[in-house]
């Protein structure tokens, strides 16, 4: 299995018994996380087994193993292969399986979205309360039957409220991309229960619960999802919003780790 090859080659190349935790950086999470811990060390993803270099402008693709004030190691992944690449589930959560075999029994995942609530401003983050996936696709195999009623961790969401109690919940609808959604889709999107529209994270959240790890997921919205927006959606606007986040991103990030 390529994920136990990764991991053992991450824990070698950084001379670490294990790690604690992990982060996927999403669509304008990587600023946030500078300065974030100690430095252990860094790399490019694809120096590792089974990781490919990223296709997508703004999102990274390197690793950096930092010791938390709390003493943990944590693992943050800047960037991720999407489902819209073509290249199956596999690789969508190879780093979440990753993190799992080196040892993490944590992960945070972040992303950028777009928000049918029209008081989330753009660089608003929200909290995934829960997940609808509608991709039509599964990371598990065979009859691997997992529980997802509590995908996301009561007690990580306690947490995060505890470092920003103003923080936002909302359900996490995954679309297959890489189009953004019609102003329909986003209509059916709010009609099925939906708060955020994106591209990522709910093959993630299944494969980290298959591996018994716990999930934190963390929206960052970027826009206004399509008929609610007056403009059209562009990627550089994704990034912008990320980039004028960076400050409380950072501020939420770093309260998390001293918690975790």
């Amino acid at each position: 299995m390529s994920h136990h090859q990764a991991a053992q080659a991450l824990l070698t190349r950084f001379n670490v018994p294990a790690i604690d935790l992990a982060l996927v950086l999403g669509s304008g999470w990587a600023g946030a996380s500078a300065g974030l811990g100690e430095t252990i060390g860094e790399c490019e993803l694809a120096d590792l087994p089974g990781f490919a270099k990223p296709v997508v402008a703004g999102h990274g693709g390197s690793l950096r193993l930092i010791r938390t004030a709390t003493g943990k190691v944590a693992a943050l992944f800047n960037g991720r292969t999407h489902f819209y690449e073509g290249r199956g589930t596999g690789p969508v959560v190879h780093g979440v399986r990753t993190a799992a075999a080196a040892g993490a029994s944590m992960i945070v995942l972040t992303n950028g979205c777009g928000g049918l609530n029209p008081d989330w401003a753009p660089g608003t983050p929200v909290l995934i309360r829960d997940h609808i996936n509608l991709t039509g696709a599964t990371p598990l195999e065979g009859a691997t039957f997992i529980d997802l009623t509590q995908a996301y961790s009561p007690r990580l969401r306690a947490l995060a409220h505890e470092v920003d109690p103003t923080l936002p919940e909302g359900v996490y609808v995954q679309f297959r991309g890489p189009q953004y959604e019609t102003p329909a889709e986003v209509k059916m999107a709010k009609i099925l229960g939906g708060d955020l529209v994106g591209m990522s994270t709910t093959l993630e959240t299944i494969a980290a619960r298959e591996a018994g790890l716990e999930v934190l997921g963390i929206s960052l919205v970027t826009n206004l999802g399509a008929g609610i927006s007056p403009t059209p959606l562009e990627h550089a606007e994704v990034i912008e919003a990320g980039k004028a986040a960076e400050p409380r991103l950072r501020s939420l990030l770093g309260g998390l780790l001293e918690r975790l």
